[in-house]
């Protein structure tokens, strides 16, 4: 269903996206540290459980949007544009800390992933984001809840493919994830999401 055209350039802004740290990688971090590798998986099983809540959420919206109010898609496109935008100089301005969360003791994986999702669930950052990012990717010629769904299981399949990363350094090496390297990684990541925004605001309107 989705081109390669479309399909590279959003696997890359995932990636992008992804690598950042934030809310949730916070509270990964937090565990790994503290309990182990294990610990940290199992928040970000739970983490992605949510995100999928979400995308399901955004992917109904969607659909009744364009079979509604087709004329207003474009306007929304250009409105992720510029949050987007907004997202990547965020990034920049990044002081690279993970934060402050801190893990409790003796509770189970399945006691962790159900923290991971809360945490998912409760960041209404997360459905903003998905809201904005998702429609970039879209053909409005087409179903767009097939599309959005299929979308947001790439997502999760690229971002946690990172967050277990930041599991497995957290759990074995904790000086890997030093403020100075998670702010180039940031700065880096948002020059290149205000660009990738810019392009796609520019292209709306072309």
């Amino acid at each position: 269903m989705l081109s390669l055209a479309t399909l590279i350039p959003y696997l890359g802004a995932c990636l992008l996206v992804a690598i950042v740290p934030g809310p949730s990688v916070t509270v990964i971090v937090a565990n790994a540290l503290a309990r182990g590798t294990r610990a940290g998986l199992a928040i970000v099983a739970g983490t992605h459980a949510g995100i999928l809540v979400m995308t399901f959420v955004v992917a109904m919206g969607m659909q009744a949007l364009v079979a509604f109010m087709g004329w207003a898609f474009d306007w929304l496109k250009l409105v992720g544009a510029a949050y987007l935008i907004w997202l990547g100089f965020k990034m920049w301005r990044a002081t690279g800390e993970l934060g402050t969360a801190q893990a409790e003791q003796g509770k189970s994986t399945s006691q962790l992933a159900i923290e991971g999702f809360l945490v998912a669930i409760a960041n209404p950052k997360a459905l903003i984001f998905l809201s904005a990012f998702l429609p970039q990717f879209v053909d409005i010629n087409r179903p767009a809840f097939p599309q959005v769904m299929i979308l947001g299981l790439l997502f999760m399949l690229v971002a946690g493919t990172t967050d277990a990363v930041y599991a497995l350094v957290a759990g074995r090496a904790r000086g890997l994830l030093s403020a100075a390297r998670v702010r180039l990684v940031s700065r880096v990541s948002g020059v290149i999401l205000m660009a990738g925004g810019a392009w796609l605001a520019l292209m709306k309107r072309a």
